[in-house]
């Protein structure tokens, strides 16, 4: 594969079926010339799956009619860089739970059928590491849910990635469900369940670990559907997140938007977004017991992971950490040399971070040399 065919082929959008790609592409406007290669490449990659989709849909429904519920997730739940992806990469070591594989992200529709045939193929072509970091990604590396959601419907904040020129309302529809109507929230629900239920199939254990940064926003939603689920939340200190978080938010845009996206105020977006996922997540978990929800910071998970982590099991009352404990051990120690990305935070913004989010940073943010707290 040339490197030209390899840029094309590389969007993620290359996993999604016809009518999310005809409903996004009508309700997005029109593509630069410059990107109508990658349309191209996309939508024949939908066409040329047709038949794997169609038999896959037909095949899951009569696998799931003789399937139980899925059981209530654990909810990996956190803003975006604040280290759920730390925190689900050990905690996925755990033989008990399931987990988001790269294939479910990248071909949702037909991870249970194409996806076991290009296995192979696929696995090559997987980056070496994550555009937006150094983690690596293996063919076993937990992944989020939200791109393959995205692949699956309209309703995500990928898509205000994918179409910039929609940006803010992409946005807040795939994080807030704002402008959304009960149906569009039901679709949303109903999709979710069902890419998770293939997952667990094709996982072979139905009790999955899921982290997505979204999901910390949705609390109630999750509750709803799963009164018993329990959720763990990693926070980190606010200053950080938000330097990180812009740069998340760059480099994605340069990767993956298929519009211009210059008129994007990404610093804006994230001061404006911070505070209205964690006061969701507040207002949603304050009820819960202590057994259905924990938090713990970043810091304190990179001081002493197994002791963090054995605080988790104890706390939400998850068997088996005695057992568990020589697989995270085994991957602690293969990314103890792991190079974190280096954001510097200057005065301004620091400035700037305390004004709009000032109750969260002093929550969660560090304390200065000699305070108390």
């Amino acid at each position: 594969m040339t490197a030209l065919n390899r840029k094309l082929a590389e969007h993620p959008l290359c996993g999604a079926d016809l009518r999310t790609l005809a409903t996004v592409l009508k309700r997005n406007g029109p593509v630069p010339a410059r990107h109508l290669g990658q349309i191209a490449v996309v939508l024949g990659s939908a066409l040329g799956r047709l038949p794997f989709t169609a038999i896959e849909r037909i095949w899951t429904a009569s696998r799931l009619r003789h399937e139980p519920e899925l059981p209530a997730p654990l909810f990996i739940l956190g803003h975006w860089r604040s280290g759920t992806t730390h925190l689900y990469n050990v905690m996925s070591r755990s033989p008990q739970f399931g987990f988001v594989p790269p294939l479910a992200v990248g071909l949702p529709w037909e991870i249970l059928t194409l996806g076991r045939v290009l296995r192979p193929l696929l696995e090559r072509a997987l980056p070496e590491n994550r555009y937006i970091d150094n983690v690596a990604v293996t063919p076993d590396s937990p992944q989020e849910d939200e791109i393959g959601l995205a692949n699956m419907m309209p309703l995500s904040f990928y898509h205000g990635i994918y179409f910039p020129k929609r940006f803010v309302e992409n946005h807040g529809a795939g994080i807030f469900f704002d402008g959304c109507g009960e149906r569009e929230v039901e679709l949303w629900r109903d999709t979710f369940v069902y890419f998770l239920r293939k997952v667990a199939l094709r996982q072979g254990r139905p009790w999955l670990l899921i982290k997505n940064p979204v999901h910390t926003a949705r609390v109630d939603l999750l509750r709803a559907v799963w009164p018993d689920a329990k959720f763990i939340h990693i926070h980190r200190d606010p200053n950080e997140v938000f330097v990180s978080t812009v740069g998340f938010y760059k480099k994605l845009l340069a990767q993956f938007a298929l519009q211009p996206h210059d008129h994007v105020d990404v610093e804006r977006v994230v001061l404006e977004t911070y505070p209205r996922v964690m006061s969701a997540l507040i207002e949603h978990t304050r009820d819960l017991p202590a057994n259905r929800f924990v938090e713990i910071g970043y810091d304190a998970l990179e001081r002493d992971p197994l002791g963090q982590i054995g605080r988790i099991y104890q706390s939400l009352e998850l068997p088996g950490f005695e057992r568990d404990r020589t697989a995270f051990e085994a991957y602690l120690g293969t990314v103890r040399n792991y190079a974190k990305n280096n954001h510097r935070l200057d005065e301004a913004v620091a400035d700037k971070v305390r004004r709009a989010w000032g109750p969260y940073v002093e929550r969660w943010g560090r304390q200065p040399a000699g305070a108390t707290g």
